[in-house]
């Protein structure tokens, strides 16, 4: 059992950071440009820590899935955007019921907390969100396809150095 979660810890590693990284850019970002000095609070570090470690979540379900790699055989973009739509659907779903879970700890009715959110929620903010999701897990989807077809280790050394040139895993067989 031990080990089963250390597997599944350790799979979520690399969306983590990813997703903890950009996060904090575009909440540094927005506070910087587009806030600052208008009274709306941005979230904390713990909040974006919280919200990359459901991001690096929801792309785990999101991979148990039977029909995640529908097209591992067409070029790397009918992948990454079939990939995209899937953990983008599932995260706004978390999205959503993080929400609900807010209003639901303040009435103690399910019904009551959907009710609420439902007539107080902020849209264009809950849209702007899930449009930066978009954005952030399509680019995790196109790094992670890219990863899938010339190797982790690979495309490691092409950003981090040194680099190995090693041949892409279709023209080694």
């Amino acid at each position: 059992m031990f080990a089963k979660i250390k597997h599944e810890m350790l799979k979520m590693v690399p969306p983590f950071i990813f997703f903890f990284v950009l996060l904090h850019a575009v909440i540094i970002i927005i506070r910087a440009l587009m806030v600052k000095g208008t009274g709306v609070s941005l979230d904390t570090s713990v909040s974006v820590i919280v919200a990359s470690l459901i991001l690096a979540k929801a792309v785990l379900i999101a991979n148990m899935l039977p029909f995640i790699n529908r097209y591992p055989d067409r070029p790397l973009i009918w992948n990454a955007a079939w990939k995209t739509l899937i953990y983008t659907i599932i995260a706004g779903i978390f999205h959503f019921l993080e929400r609900l879970f807010d209003y639901w700890k303040e009435t103690h009715n399910l019904a009551a907390a959907h009710h609420e959110l439902m007539t107080h929620i902020n849209w264009p903010q809950f849209w702007a969100i899930q449009i930066l999701l978009f954005l952030m897990i399509g680019n995790y989807c196109m790094f992670a396809e890219l990863a899938r077809v010339i190797g982790r280790e690979v495309l490691k050394s092409y950003f981090l150095g040194p680099r190995v040139d090693v041949p892409p895993r279709w023209q080694q067989s």
